[in-house]
Protein backbone atom coordinates (compact mmCIF):
# COMPACT_ATOMS: atom_id res chain seq x y z
CA UNK A 1 0.00 0.00 0.00
CA UNK A 2 1.22 3.40 -1.02
CA UNK A 3 2.05 5.66 1.49
CA UNK A 4 -0.90 8.31 0.01
CA UNK A 5 -3.72 5.24 0.54
CA UNK A 6 -2.19 4.70 3.94
CA UNK A 7 -2.44 8.72 4.87
CA UNK A 8 -5.97 8.83 2.98
CA UNK A 9 -7.02 5.47 5.16
CA UNK A 10 -5.79 7.32 8.62
CA UNK A 11 -6.87 10.57 7.84
CA UNK A 12 -10.72 9.31 6.80
CA UNK A 13 -10.51 7.19 10.32
CA UNK A 14 -9.77 10.82 12.20
CA UNK A 15 -12.67 12.45 10.51
CA UNK A 16 -15.17 9.10 11.26
CA UNK A 17 -14.33 9.25 14.78
CA UNK A 18 -14.81 10.35 18.25
CA UNK A 19 -12.69 8.69 20.98
CA UNK A 20 -8.92 8.24 20.84
CA UNK A 21 -6.51 7.03 22.68
CA UNK A 22 -2.88 8.14 21.81
CA UNK A 23 0.60 5.77 23.42
CA UNK A 24 4.02 5.30 22.93
CA UNK A 25 6.72 3.34 24.01
CA UNK A 26 7.40 2.50 27.72
CA UNK A 27 10.81 4.77 29.02
CA UNK A 28 9.75 7.45 26.68
CA UNK A 29 12.55 9.34 24.59
CA UNK A 30 11.66 13.11 23.19
CA UNK A 31 10.26 11.59 19.91
CA UNK A 32 7.83 9.09 21.57
CA UNK A 33 6.17 11.71 24.12
CA UNK A 34 6.77 14.94 21.94
CA UNK A 35 4.86 12.69 19.16
CA UNK A 36 2.13 11.68 21.54
CA UNK A 37 1.47 15.08 22.94
CA UNK A 38 1.45 16.59 19.29
CA UNK A 39 -1.47 14.15 17.58
CA UNK A 40 -2.80 14.50 20.83
CA UNK A 41 -3.45 18.63 21.00
CA UNK A 42 -3.88 18.30 16.81
CA UNK A 43 -6.91 15.91 17.61
CA UNK A 44 -8.28 17.93 20.62
CA UNK A 45 -8.45 20.82 18.31
CA UNK A 46 -10.11 19.14 16.19
CA UNK A 47 -13.28 18.07 18.81
CA UNK A 48 -12.06 14.43 19.52
CA UNK A 49 -12.51 13.24 22.87
CA UNK A 50 -8.54 12.30 23.28
CA UNK A 51 -6.26 10.35 26.17
CA UNK A 52 -2.81 10.62 26.07
CA UNK A 53 -1.23 7.85 27.47
CA UNK A 54 2.14 6.28 28.47
CA UNK A 55 2.69 3.27 31.29
CA UNK A 56 5.99 5.92 32.49
CA UNK A 57 4.50 8.65 32.18
CA UNK A 58 6.50 12.31 31.72
CA UNK A 59 10.54 11.70 32.38
CA UNK A 60 12.79 13.88 32.86
CA UNK A 61 13.49 16.75 31.03
CA UNK A 62 10.01 16.82 29.21
CA UNK A 63 7.75 18.00 31.63
CA UNK A 64 7.50 21.69 29.97
CA UNK A 65 5.97 20.03 26.74
CA UNK A 66 2.49 21.63 25.94
CA UNK A 67 0.14 19.12 26.64
CA UNK A 68 2.18 17.35 29.11
CA UNK A 69 0.12 17.79 32.41
CA UNK A 70 -3.07 15.80 30.75
CA UNK A 71 -0.94 12.26 30.07
CA UNK A 72 -2.07 9.82 31.90
CA UNK A 73 0.11 6.94 33.27
CA UNK A 74 -2.95 4.33 33.75
CA UNK A 75 -6.40 3.83 32.17
CA UNK A 76 -9.87 3.28 33.85
CA UNK A 77 -10.72 -0.11 34.10
CA UNK A 78 -12.71 -0.81 30.85
CA UNK A 79 -12.10 2.34 29.38
CA UNK A 80 -12.27 1.33 25.48
CA UNK A 81 -11.58 3.46 22.80
CA UNK A 82 -12.67 3.75 18.91
CA UNK A 83 -9.05 4.16 17.60
CA UNK A 84 -5.77 3.45 19.24
CA UNK A 85 -2.43 5.36 17.96
CA UNK A 86 0.51 4.05 18.70
CA UNK A 87 3.92 5.98 18.36
CA UNK A 88 7.40 4.91 18.01
CA UNK A 89 6.88 1.83 19.99
CA UNK A 90 8.46 -0.99 17.36
CA UNK A 91 6.10 -3.49 19.04
CA UNK A 92 2.73 -3.62 20.62
CA UNK A 93 4.60 -4.96 23.90
CA UNK A 94 6.45 -2.16 24.38
CA UNK A 95 3.50 0.66 24.77
CA UNK A 96 1.37 -1.82 26.59
CA UNK A 97 -0.78 -5.10 25.01
CA UNK A 98 -4.01 -4.66 26.99
CA UNK A 99 -4.29 -1.61 24.30
CA UNK A 100 -5.13 -4.43 21.52
CA UNK A 101 -8.31 -4.92 23.49
CA UNK A 102 -8.92 -1.64 24.60
CA UNK A 103 -9.28 0.06 20.98
CA UNK A 104 -11.47 -1.25 18.24
CA UNK A 105 -9.17 -0.17 15.53
CA UNK A 106 -5.40 -0.02 16.22
CA UNK A 107 -2.62 2.37 13.66
CA UNK A 108 0.58 1.48 13.80
CA UNK A 109 2.92 4.73 13.07
CA UNK A 110 6.64 5.08 13.61
CA UNK A 111 10.07 4.99 12.02
CA UNK A 112 11.46 1.92 13.51
CA UNK A 113 13.07 -0.55 11.04
CA UNK A 114 11.64 -3.86 11.73
CA UNK A 115 8.43 -2.10 13.50
CA UNK A 116 6.08 -4.88 14.08
CA UNK A 117 2.43 -4.83 12.14
CA UNK A 118 0.32 -5.24 14.86
CA UNK A 119 -2.46 -2.65 13.82
CA UNK A 120 -5.47 -2.47 11.43
CA UNK A 121 -3.47 0.30 9.63
CA UNK A 122 0.21 0.40 9.43
CA UNK A 123 2.27 3.72 8.60
CA UNK A 124 5.78 2.93 9.14
CA UNK A 125 8.53 4.53 7.31
CA UNK A 126 12.22 4.05 8.87
CA UNK A 127 13.68 6.61 6.70
CA UNK A 128 11.51 9.38 8.61
CA UNK A 129 14.00 11.62 10.85
CA UNK A 130 11.32 11.20 13.18
CA UNK A 131 7.57 9.77 14.52
CA UNK A 132 6.75 13.23 14.66
CA UNK A 133 7.41 13.83 11.30
CA UNK A 134 5.00 11.11 10.10
CA UNK A 135 2.48 12.99 12.25
CA UNK A 136 3.06 16.07 10.61
CA UNK A 137 2.66 14.45 7.08
CA UNK A 138 -0.85 13.23 8.82
CA UNK A 139 -1.32 16.83 9.73
CA UNK A 140 -0.43 18.39 6.67
CA UNK A 141 -2.63 16.08 4.57
CA UNK A 142 -5.86 17.03 6.45
CA UNK A 143 -4.68 20.91 6.35
CA UNK A 144 -4.90 20.63 9.79
CA UNK A 145 -3.64 23.79 11.03
CA UNK A 146 -0.70 23.48 13.27
CA UNK A 147 -0.36 26.10 16.60
CA UNK A 148 3.15 26.49 18.88
CA UNK A 149 1.50 23.95 21.25
CA UNK A 150 1.71 21.52 18.21
CA UNK A 151 4.60 22.70 16.74
CA UNK A 152 7.01 23.00 20.05
CA UNK A 153 5.91 19.20 19.99
CA UNK A 154 6.50 18.54 16.26
CA UNK A 155 10.23 20.47 16.86
CA UNK A 156 11.52 18.32 19.73
CA UNK A 157 10.49 14.50 18.21
CA UNK A 158 13.20 16.21 15.92
CA UNK A 159 16.06 17.81 17.94
CA UNK A 160 15.35 14.73 20.13
CA UNK A 161 15.71 11.86 17.27
CA UNK A 162 18.28 13.84 15.53
CA UNK A 163 20.82 14.34 18.11
CA UNK A 164 20.16 18.37 17.56
CA UNK A 165 20.65 17.62 13.76
CA UNK A 166 23.80 16.44 14.61
CA UNK A 167 23.18 12.35 13.42
CA UNK A 168 22.71 11.29 9.97
CA UNK A 169 19.22 11.15 9.86
CA UNK A 170 18.93 15.05 10.14
CA UNK A 171 17.81 14.74 6.47
CA UNK A 172 16.40 17.87 4.31
CA UNK A 173 12.85 17.03 5.55
CA UNK A 174 13.91 17.44 9.57
CA UNK A 175 15.35 21.12 8.60
CA UNK A 176 12.69 22.03 6.36
CA UNK A 177 9.69 20.64 9.36
CA UNK A 178 11.87 22.01 12.03
CA UNK A 179 12.02 25.46 10.14
CA UNK A 180 8.26 25.47 9.72
CA UNK A 181 7.96 24.89 13.49
CA UNK A 182 10.08 27.69 14.04
CA UNK A 183 7.93 29.94 11.95
CA UNK A 184 4.54 29.06 14.08
CA UNK A 185 6.29 31.12 16.80
CA UNK A 186 8.61 28.85 19.22
CA UNK A 187 11.01 29.68 21.03
CA UNK A 188 13.83 27.48 19.87
CA UNK A 189 16.99 28.78 22.45
CA UNK A 190 14.37 27.86 25.47
CA UNK A 191 13.77 24.42 24.47
CA UNK A 192 17.46 24.10 23.79
CA UNK A 193 17.90 25.58 27.19
CA UNK A 194 15.55 23.17 28.76
CA UNK A 195 16.57 20.13 27.04
CA UNK A 196 20.38 20.33 27.37
CA UNK A 197 20.99 23.24 30.07
CA UNK A 198 18.38 22.51 32.72
CA UNK A 199 19.21 19.23 34.80
CA UNK A 200 18.87 18.29 38.30
CA UNK A 201 21.99 17.85 40.70
CA UNK A 202 21.11 14.10 40.95
CA UNK A 203 21.91 13.37 37.48
CA UNK A 204 25.27 14.59 37.51
CA UNK A 205 26.14 12.65 40.56
CA UNK A 206 24.90 9.46 39.17
CA UNK A 207 26.93 10.43 36.18
CA UNK A 208 30.20 11.07 38.19
CA UNK A 209 29.34 6.70 39.14
CA UNK A 210 29.12 5.73 35.79
CA UNK A 211 31.72 7.88 34.31
CA UNK A 212 33.79 5.96 36.80
CA UNK A 213 32.85 2.37 35.19
CA UNK A 214 33.94 4.01 31.83
CA UNK A 215 35.85 0.82 29.74
CA UNK A 216 37.49 1.17 26.17
CA UNK A 217 38.59 -2.17 24.25
CA UNK A 218 41.61 -2.84 23.57
CA UNK A 219 40.83 -2.08 19.88
CA UNK A 220 39.53 1.85 20.59
CA UNK A 221 36.49 0.71 18.86
CA UNK A 222 34.08 -0.12 21.34
CA UNK A 223 33.29 1.36 24.56
CA UNK A 224 30.84 0.97 27.80
CA UNK A 225 29.54 2.63 30.51
CA UNK A 226 27.20 0.97 33.73
CA UNK A 227 24.82 2.51 36.36
CA UNK A 228 23.25 -0.36 39.11
CA UNK A 229 20.47 0.28 41.14
CA UNK A 230 22.43 0.73 43.98
CA UNK A 231 24.59 3.55 41.86
CA UNK A 232 20.91 5.23 41.35
CA UNK A 233 20.04 4.76 44.98
CA UNK A 234 23.20 6.83 46.37
CA UNK A 235 22.05 10.08 44.21
CA UNK A 236 18.73 9.96 44.73
CA UNK A 237 18.66 9.42 41.14
CA UNK A 238 15.79 6.96 38.73
CA UNK A 239 16.05 5.76 35.15
CA UNK A 240 15.07 8.98 33.57
CA UNK A 241 18.02 10.34 34.80
CA UNK A 242 20.13 8.00 32.89
CA UNK A 243 18.83 9.43 29.11
CA UNK A 244 22.31 10.45 26.95
CA UNK A 245 24.37 8.74 29.65
CA UNK A 246 25.52 6.63 26.31
CA UNK A 247 26.55 9.15 24.06
CA UNK A 248 29.91 10.00 26.32
CA UNK A 249 31.20 6.53 25.53
CA UNK A 250 30.12 7.51 22.23
CA UNK A 251 32.18 10.85 21.93
CA UNK A 252 35.69 8.86 22.54
CA UNK A 253 37.92 9.48 19.35
CA UNK A 254 37.44 5.91 17.68
CA UNK A 255 35.07 4.68 19.26
CA UNK A 256 32.45 2.97 16.43
CA UNK A 257 30.04 1.24 19.12
CA UNK A 258 28.75 2.77 22.47
CA UNK A 259 27.00 0.44 24.74
CA UNK A 260 25.11 1.70 28.11
CA UNK A 261 23.94 -1.09 30.75
CA UNK A 262 21.81 0.05 33.06
CA UNK A 263 20.48 -2.62 35.90
CA UNK A 264 16.49 -2.73 36.05
CA UNK A 265 16.14 -5.05 38.92
CA UNK A 266 18.35 -8.12 40.47
CA UNK A 267 19.62 -10.13 37.07
CA UNK A 268 17.85 -7.63 34.52
CA UNK A 269 19.73 -5.49 32.77
CA UNK A 270 18.89 -2.43 30.14
CA UNK A 271 21.58 -2.26 27.30
CA UNK A 272 21.40 0.23 25.05
CA UNK A 273 23.70 0.78 21.83
CA UNK A 274 24.82 4.33 20.13
CA UNK A 275 26.82 3.37 16.46
CA UNK A 276 28.57 5.91 14.67
CA UNK A 277 28.00 4.05 11.14
CA UNK A 278 30.00 0.81 10.46
CA UNK A 279 27.76 -1.57 12.64
CA UNK A 280 24.03 -1.85 12.74
CA UNK A 281 23.49 -2.08 16.31
CA UNK A 282 20.32 -2.57 15.77
CA UNK A 283 20.15 -5.66 14.36
CA UNK A 284 22.61 -6.43 17.51
CA UNK A 285 19.41 -5.72 19.97
CA UNK A 286 16.99 -7.18 17.67
CA UNK A 287 19.35 -10.66 18.47
CA UNK A 288 19.04 -9.95 22.00
CA UNK A 289 14.76 -9.59 21.66
CA UNK A 290 15.06 -5.68 21.74
CA UNK A 291 15.29 -3.59 18.56
CA UNK A 292 15.95 -0.26 16.95
CA UNK A 293 17.61 1.88 14.18
CA UNK A 294 20.96 1.48 12.43
CA UNK A 295 22.53 3.58 14.80
CA UNK A 296 20.71 3.40 18.02
CA UNK A 297 18.64 0.78 19.52
CA UNK A 298 18.61 -1.35 22.64
CA UNK A 299 17.24 -4.49 24.60
CA UNK A 300 16.45 -6.40 27.75
CA UNK A 301 18.85 -8.51 29.17
CA UNK A 302 18.84 -11.02 31.84
CA UNK A 303 22.06 -11.55 33.88
CA UNK A 304 24.37 -10.17 36.21
CA UNK A 305 26.47 -7.20 35.15
CA UNK A 306 29.39 -9.77 34.16
CA UNK A 307 27.49 -12.39 32.58
CA UNK A 308 25.49 -9.43 30.41
CA UNK A 309 28.94 -7.38 29.00
CA UNK A 310 30.21 -10.86 28.44
CA UNK A 311 26.78 -11.97 26.24
CA UNK A 312 27.13 -8.22 24.42
CA UNK A 313 30.68 -8.04 23.78
CA UNK A 314 30.88 -11.64 21.88
CA UNK A 315 28.35 -10.43 20.03
CA UNK A 316 30.08 -7.77 19.12
CA UNK A 317 33.52 -9.53 18.75
CA UNK A 318 35.13 -8.00 22.04
CA UNK A 319 37.83 -10.37 23.16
Amino acid sequence: MSEATTIKAITDLIREQESFLVASHESPDGDALASTLALTLALRGMGKEVVAYNQDGVVTPFSFLPGAETLVDTLPVGQSFDVGFVLDAGELKRAGDELRDRCRVLVNIDHHPCSEDFGEHYFVDESACSTGVLIYRLLQAMQCPIDTAVATNLYVTILSDTGSFRYSNADKEAFAVASEMIDKGLNAWDIASRLYETQPVERLNLLGEALQTLTVSKCGRFASVSVSCAMMERAGAGPEHTDGFVNYPRSIEGVEVAIFFREISTGLFKVGFRSKGNVDVGALARELGGGGHHNAAGAKVEGNLAEVRAEVFKRLGIS
